[in-house]
């Protein structure tokens, strides 16, 4: 079994400690651009040269959004891929969502923020309200921002997002088909975003790449969601060398996260053939090594049985495992749904976390530190084994 390293854990504390202190690191704004810089400094601390590669977005700027009802205020967050009002904003009576009222109120689960409002795709296309609340109710108190799965294609009625120390008043409010005023206030700015990119060459220049990935934008500081999966890119770099494994590796870490995987698809428009001709993604997903115990469950996803097989047996080696798979075939989450509908193939290893999209994500209430140091033990061991392998076996799929 590979032994536990105090100066890794050292190490991954202090990328993950820094990454909470930058702030709010949505897609676009001052906090993104200087995480960026700080990542390119990690990835050459790690033996590296990292490039930051732009791509250009309508940065969603937010205003004064609340809903009012009597002298009671309360603010909250546009939904990012869908409809602005003006400073008068929407009067109406506020029912249940799907009702007859002109404004309606839905109650996100946990399971409604990490499937990006599926549940109310359909309601917000018909149009059946002039404006939407939702409240995120998730495993802890506060407002969970509901990523933009539509960013580049907003729709629908403007939608506020409140926190979930608003549900009883609301749904009093709804039940009475009280008059309230809605505001959804914001503006699209021009803005510029990067990807972090290091290519690490292989002495065969023949092979198609494996290729490393994680997020690196997120709402809030995101200190689980986002830390443990760059802390385990970071550690699967300093795995490699230059020329010094068979296959070339291609390390990305990406902006736009929050908004529909915003920089990824712009990464697979310019390499229009990496999506599926890469040897195989490696996907860092969210909440890797978040702490809270019985509450937390780790995932694998992975294209196919090699994949998998070779994952679990990097896991026994560092002395871990994960809680669960994702059965084959399955449409997967985070970052791999885009190499997923693009025929490639992928492993990509995620949590759950109590405090997924909570401003309370900080460091260091929600890392098991222990944790992510296991499985980047594990993943910068398998980096390893994939770079030197030639081809998928003939029973991989």
């Amino acid at each position: 079994m590979l032994q536990e390293d105090p100066s890794t854990l050292r190490r991954i504390a202090r990328v993950i400690q820094e990454y909470d202190e930058q702030g709010d690191h949505r897609t676009g704004t001052d906090t993104d651009y200087r995480s960026a810089q700080w990542l390119a400094k990690h990835t050459a601390q790690a033996g590296h040269r990292a490039a930051l590669e732009p791509f250009r977005l309508m940065r969603v700027d937010p205003g004064p959004s609340y809903v009012q009802a009597d002298e009671r205020r309360v603010y909250g967050l546009p939904m990012f891929d869908g409809a602005f009002t003006s400073e008068r904003g929407v009067v109406g009576r506020l029912g249940a969502a799907g009702g007859a009222t002109e404004i309606g109120l839905f109650v996100a689960n946990l399971m409604a923020i990490v499937a990006e409002a599926e549940p109310i795709d359909e309601l917000r296309r018909s149009n059946r309200h002039k404006a939407l609340i939702v409240v995120t109710r998730a495993a802890r108190p506060g407002l969970c921002p509901i990523n933009a799965r539509y960013f580049s294609q907003p729709f629908g009625p403007p939608v506020l997002q409140v926190g979930s120390e608003e549900e009883e008043w609301l749904t009093q409010a709804a039940s009475r088909q009280q008059e309230i005023t809605l505001v959804v206030q914001a503006t699209r700015t021009a803005a510029e975003a990067s990807n972090v990119v290091a290519q690490v060459k292989g002495t065969d220049a023949d092979l198609p790449p494996l290729v490393v990935l994680t997020p690196r934008s997120s709402w809030w500081n995101s200190a689980a969601e986002r830390g443990g999966g760059l802390a385990c890119w970071l550690e699967a770099m300093r795995a490699v060398k230059a020329g010094g494994q068979t296959r070339s590796v291609l390390f990305l870490a990406t902006s736009g996260h929050e908004l529909g995987h915003l920089g990824l698809e712009q990464l697979l428009a310019s390499r229009a053939s990496i999506g599926k001709q890469a040897f195989a993604w490696m996907l860092f997903g969210a909440n890797i090594g978040a702490a809270h115990g019985a509450q937390r469950m780790t995932r694998l996803q992975a294209s196919d049985d090699e994949l998998e097989r070779l994952a679990e047996e990097a896991m026994t080696r560092a002395g871990t495992k994960v809680d669960g798979k994702l059965p084959r075939g399955a449409g997967p989450n985070g970052e791999v749904r885009n190499i997923h509908e693009r025929g490639g193939r992928y492993l990509s290893l995620g949590g759950t976390n109590p405090y997924f999209h909570n401003p309370g994500d900080r460091w260091p209430l929600t890392v098991d530190i222990k944790a992510v140091e296991q499985y980047s033990r594990a993943f910068a061991d398998l980096t390893r084994v994939l770079a030197e392998r030639k081809q998928p076996s003939a029973g991989a799929f």
